[in-house]
């Protein structure tokens, strides 16, 4: 789930506001003949076959994409390639991952590394959009199609790179594996699938992950930066239920099922989780205050200074573009109650869901919501298992790699780390112990390109190819016995 490249939180009110009329020298729309070699139109070709199979929750086609990638991997050479099939939550939807290794030509005892992305999407109608939401489009310097953004062209960029790596003869010195899953977008049993089944996490050393990462520019040519993905929030949903004996609605109880619920919301609306702050949101809020407003760079410079400072946090939380990444938040996500328009209701429910700080334990958070609910004695109970995860480590290898790749196409790029507010199939992986980090090198025009899940999906034309190599120079990096240096470190 591609939420948002790390230009959204880059940018200032100010900014956003002049992003209002797009600039004609856009990097997206400037005039770009992308080089006419055999993989970047193999890239195309693989990007147009992936959007054309409707890969979304309920129409049982994630299967035939996986097997697609399977006969283009094995006609490249790669010979331990496996489809794995599986079910997910609706009746009768099956779906698959894809996992392919590549085993190191010269074994150096470094433990393999993993190439991830999901090949599901959601839906996309028709009659929604002004195109064919299922067919690749290309107009005025975007590629369009439901997919596009999030996240075929990471499945394309990541499998043209290691068909392209193979037949120059590369030869890794450490296994690769990939693994494409089919669910990500509606639960993640395939993700869970590989970091417990199919995989063993012992054997790994990091994941690259192709959902996330990236950089932004704005809408005159200016390039904000890059972003690595080195943490994201734990998500867990609770139930939140107050039950009354009811009766007639002529005659009111003084307690009341919705009201002890609405009660209950009150609270949490306005509760605050402390705030905090890891290597990967200190690293992101250094680089934040250039280009923040002087306000908010003022608050960012005090609770950096000390963490304890809960009113400069309160401040940045404030921010629209900061929100969520100060501590832990729970909101409100459904709410159903009642049974007849003359009865009193005998039960209120709602549904609140929570993302987690990383390394927050669940059970404290669980604790805190009951603690809110008791007054009224509303029930709260966890809707499924949540998956604790830390922050990734700033791992100079991984960080040199990406930014070498980012800088190779956009010398002097601002590469900084991030946390996801919202979760990917990495979460998994991080949960065994397995460090992952978002590396994708595609980028977008904001907040014009910010159309991820949603109407008109796009990717300029540029950066889809510009990925394409990119991740052939992150791979070819970090599966090498002497990976080049970054010409610069990141900030």
């Amino acid at each position: 789930m591609r939420l948002a490249l790390l230009a959204a939180a880059l940018l200032s009110t100010a900014a956003a506001a002049a992003l209002a009329q797009p600039a004609p020298t856009s990097p997206a729309t400037a005039a770009y003949t992308p080089p006419t070699d055999q993989w970047h139109a193999k890239a195309r070709e693989i990007y147009a076959h992936a959007i054309s199979i409707p890969t979304v929750q309920g129409r049982g086609r994630v299967p035939e994409l996986a097997q697609y990638l399977a006969d283009q991997f094995r006609a490249g050479g790669f010979t331990d390639v496996q489809v794995h099939p599986y079910d997910v939550t609706l009746p009768d939807d099956h779906t698959a991952a894809l996992i392919v290794r590549w085993p190191a030509a010269h074994p150096s005892g470094r433990k393999a590394m993993v190439l991830m992305g999901h090949m599901d999407v959601v839906e996309a109608l028709r009659a929604d959009w002004s195109r064919d939401p299922f067919t690749l489009g290309e107009e005025g310097g975007y590629f369009y199609g439901r997919g596009t953004i999030d996240m075929k062209h990471g499945i394309a960029a990541v499998t043209t790179a290691l068909l392209r790596l193979r037949a120059e003869g590369f030869q890794p010195d450490r296994d690769i594996v990939v693994v494409f899953t089919g669910d990500e977008e509606n639960g993640g049993a395939g993700a869970e699938h590989a970091a417990n089944d199919w995989l063993d996490p012992a054997t790994l050393d990091f994941a690259l992950n192709a959902d996330a990462g990236g950089g932004a520019f704005l809408a005159d040519g200016r390039l904000l930066g890059y972003g690595i993905q080195t943490a994201e929030k734990i998500y867990q949903s609770f139930t939140l239920t107050a039950t009354n004996p009811g009766g007639h609605s002529s005659r009111p109880r003084p307690d009341n099922a919705i009201y002890q619920l609405a009660h209950t919301l009150d609270r949490l609306e306005h509760y605050r989780f402390e705030p905090h702050l890891n290597e990967t949101t200190r690293a992101y809020f250094r680089h934040r205050t250039e280009t923040a407003s002087p306000e908010l760079a003022a608050a960012i410079n005090r609770w950096l200074a000390n963490e304890n400072d809960a009113q400069a946090a309160d401040y940045i939380e404030a921010s629209e573009t900061e929100v969520g990444l100060t501590r832990t938040r729970c909101v409100a996500t459904r709410l159903r109650g009642g049974h007849a328009d003359n009865a009193l209701p005998q039960l209120a429910q709602a549904t609140v869901n929570c993302r987690m700080f990383p390394g927050t334990d669940p059970a404290s958070v669980l604790a805190i919501l009951r603690g809110l609910g008791a007054p009224d004695h509303v029930a709260v109970e966890p809707i499924q298992p949540a998956h604790p995860t830390d922050a990734s480590p700033l791992r100079p290898d991984v960080l040199g790699a990406y930014t070498a790749a980012v800088r190779a196409r956009h010398p002097g790029a601002a590469v900084t780390p991030d946390m996801s507010t919202g979760a990917t199939d990495g979460l998994y992986f991080r949960a065994r112990g397995v460090p992952v980090y978002g590396v994708d090198g595609s980028w977008a025009v904001i907040p014009a390109d910010e159309r991820a899940h949603g109407r008109d999906e796009r990717l300029p034309v540029r950066a889809f190819y510009e990925n394409v190599d990119h991740w052939t120079d992150v791979i070819r990096s970090l599966a090498s016995a002497s990976p080049p240096r970054a010409g610069r470190r990141a900030r």
